[in-house]
């Protein structure tokens, strides 16, 4: 019988707070041609000349806020997702990451000297985007060809509307909204307009701001603002929040371009301004905290509401290593092991 596996991907990490790794950690992420989809030369000189001499500076006192002794908290979360999972199956979990450590360069290495001939590839992200879920497919597939590798892979779709991850979190979310709330904000990280115009494979269907997103269609497949907002459809409906009492929108802007909307740092100190003193956020897209959840929003994004006139500000935790999460997460390869 050959030797399965199941390989966890997330985006990455810097090694450390210090600039020189986290300028290294930038660059790989931003010449990714999926994050950046302009020209070898443009994206070059986009990176090397306007980005990289101010952001790692700024980038690594960010991380400073929310690195621990363990290190990098998506990382050590991972990993303990990792090792649970790994404890309900028969077959080894192995994680890797698109940028930083540990690379999947080195977790491929590993799972061939480990006599792996079956993977079951979980991309770590509810949504398809270029930029997180497909370039992390692509990136494993060129390291297997550049190895020459038999590796069979099989790789587990977008769960984006997955009862199962709507149970999840729900389950997560339960605590905090029984709490006392004005509003729900559920805050997706944004990609830009022209990522959505490109994955669109009609060419004709995406409007972006329309009701394209609400009529059926086969490019909902690469739809990420189709997918982001049905997770926000099926949450509150599963969670019974009333349809006035939450809204969405789109985080972690960079550059200039026209991203999704409405932006969160907007909308953050908007519903402060219009009277709702206690806010309640949570972030779907990202099943790990991470920088995007723990300094822009918990910190950055609580600064914010409060000097809006907001009065109470809180963040509901990612899907981390809560039971239901695992659960899911074994589910599947176990299903996959047997299929």
């Amino acid at each position: 019988m050959a030797q399965k596996a199941a390989l966890l991907i997330n985006l990455g990490s810097p090694a450390s707070t210090s600039i020189p790794d986290v300028r290294a950690y930038l660059r790989e992420f931003l010449m990714d041609e999926r994050v950046i989809d302009k020209g070898p030369l443009a994206r070059w000189i986009i990176v090397n000349c306007f980005i990289l001499p101010t952001r790692p500076k700024n980038s690594a006192a960010a991380y400073e806020k929310i690195w621990t002794k363990e290190g990098s908290p998506l990382i050590t979360i991972s990993e303990q997702a990792r090792k649970l999972v790994d404890a309900n199956l028969d077959f080894p979990v192995y994680l890797g990451m698109r940028y930083g450590q540990p690379s999947i360069p080195a977790v491929v290495d590993k799972m061939i000297s480990d006599g792996v001939e079956e993977l079951f590839v979980v991309p770590l992200y509810p949504h398809y985007a270029a930029s997180s879920y497909e370039t992390a497919v692509v990136r494993l597939e060129e390291v297997i060809n550049e190895r020459q590798s038999k590796l069979k892979t099989t790789v587990m779709p977008p769960f984006y509307g997955d009862e199962d991850y709507i149970d999840a979190l729900v389950e997560t979310a339960k605590n905090d909204l029984s709490r006392d709330y004005d509003h729900l904000l559920i805050s997706f990280h944004g990609i830009p307009i022209r990522h959505l115009r490109k994955a669109d494979s009609s060419g004709n269907h995406c409007q972006v701001g329309g009701n394209c997103c609400e009529t059926p269609h086969p490019c909902h497949a690469t739809c990420y603002r189709h997918q982001s907002l049905e997770t926000a459809w099926r949450f509150v409906e599963k969670a019974g929040v009333p349809d006035d009492k939450w809204s969405f929108s789109f985080q972690s802007r960079i550059g200039r371009d026209p991203w999704m909307e409405p932006y969160t740092s907007q909308e953050i100190p908007r519903l402060a301004r219009a009277g709702k003193k206690k806010l309640l956020l949570i972030c779907p897209a990202f099943v790990a905290d991470c920088l995007e959840t723990l300094e822009e929003i918990s910190m950055e994004g609580k600064e914010i509401f409060l000097e809006a006139g907001g009065e109470e500000f809180n963040q509901i935790p990612c899907l981390n290593d809560h039971p239901k999460w695992i659960d899911l997460l074994a589910d599947r390869c176990r299903r996959w092991a047997q299929s």
